[in-house]
């Protein structure tokens, strides 16, 4: 399954997205379990509200880091995203 890019994009309800003081980063909680985030990961789940589309997203965060040439890499990790679940369309 791959990332819709026209469809706004928002993370799973059955998933919580939270900062996990004694790790210093990022985590996904579900009833099975927890998985540390890095940074970039971190950033990309926190853009996915529900509003925006995957070239939204991309925009989002290119303007904030300023950064360009992230659509691939972004991409790629929403459809991981997506494929566990974390996320939907």
């Amino acid at each position: 399954m791959s990332i819709n890019e026209d469809q706004p994009i928002r993370f799973s309800p059955l998933h919580r997205l939270q900062w996990e003081e004694a790790q210093q980063k990022y985590v996904i909680l579900y009833p099975e379990g927890m998985v540390e985030l890095n940074q970039s990961s971190a950033e990309i789940l926190k853009c996915c509200d529900g509003t925006k589309n995957l070239a939204q997203i991309v925009a989002e965060l290119e303007l904030k880091f300023a950064a360009t040439g992230l659509m691939n890499d972004i991409s790629a990790f929403l459809d991981v995203a997506l494929n566990h679940g974390w996320i939907k369309q």
